[in-house]
């Protein structure tokens, strides 16, 4: 590191794909805007599912490979998003995909979600000693959707902000990632009917399990001129996101708000100035000081 930087944003996420889907807009925003983006992802994602069937097996009930070659899907989704900085916690391998809730591989001894929680922090509180971002960006404490690695992912963030903030070097602003149940609401309506409906049997935006509140949320990130390094990032996770994806037919008929747009509610620090009528920020930085801050 220089001895001074400008904003600093950390992002932390539980398997490769995930920065992409739920955060490759704000991320490629902040990166194109000259912001020190660093991304920390916890797990290799070896329990994800293969959609290349030259790879199959590399199956975790197989060759249990697939790990390595997440990595470089996330070298090329990082690089389609212009983020130079990515990490994965305590080193790669170190923390393995724990799979969805109430599977057998939550038990794996080195299960993501068996994971010592203050170790775990400490991985990623060496990080936040090393960047000090003002902002950090994770999920809520249902891991947004209730994926264990998710959960698991706040638990750590929480925990290593705790220690940070102990030492005096905290974030400024903690956010979690969402998505307002207008946004939802408008999903539903647009694909009724559709063949590719990804809502398919929804027809109220409260039957999901999840979705927040319009006046929950603190900040909508336009990213939409980040739109196509967003597309290209998810190309490049190919064997999780295959090319009929239901996310790729979001991008063609509501792209510009589903894809291009993403939505946080802040947990931690005081909100900046916003617009609209929730006042949502649109910028994570707001209310924050412009002065660049020293690192030691």
């Amino acid at each position: 590191m220089t001895d001074t930087a400008a904003k600093r944003l950390l992002l932390v996420h539980a398997h490769p794909d995930d920065e992409t889907i739920g955060t490759g807009a704000t991320m490629a925003r902040y990166a194109a805007d000259g912001v020190h983006v660093t991304l920390i992802t916890c797990t290799l994602g070896e329990e994800g599912e293969i959609h290349v069937p030259a790879l199959a097996g590399l199956a975790a009930d197989a060759a249990d490979q697939l790990g390595g070659v997440r990595i470089g899907e996330l070298d090329a989704a990082c690089a389609a998003l212009g983020v130079t900085d990515h990490r994965f916690l305590g080193g790669a391998g170190r923390y393995r995909d724990s799979g969805m809730m109430g599977l057998p591989t939550n038990d794996h001894p080195r299960a993501f979600w068996q994971a010592d929680l203050d170790e775990a922090a400490g991985h990623l509180l060496a990080v936040l000693r090393e960047i000090r971002p003002q902002v950090v960006i994770t999920y809520d404490d249902n891991g947004f959707y209730g994926h264990p690695d998710h959960i698991q992912a706040h638990r750590v963030t929480m925990r290593a902000a705790e220690l940070a903030a102990a030492e005096g070097i905290g974030p400024d602003k903690i956010y979690f990632t969402a998505m307002p149940k207008s946004v939802l609401a408008a999903g539903i309506d647009a694909f009724r009917g559709a063949a590719d409906n990804p809502f398919a049997g929804v027809e109220q935006v409260d039957e999901l399990p999840f979705g927040t509140p319009d006046p929950q949320i603190a900040a909508r990130i336009d990213g939409t001129d980040q739109y196509a390094a967003k597309l290209a990032a998810m190309r490049a996770h190919a064997t999780q996101i295959p090319s009929d994806s239901w996310l790729y037919a979001l991008a063609g008929n509501v792209g510009g708000e589903f894809m291009g747009v993403e939505y946080f509610t802040l947990a931690h620090g005081e909100r900046g100035s916003g617009s609209g009528p929730y006042g949502w920020e649109s910028d994570l930085f707001a209310g924050l000081p412009a002065a660049e801050v020293p690192l030691p």
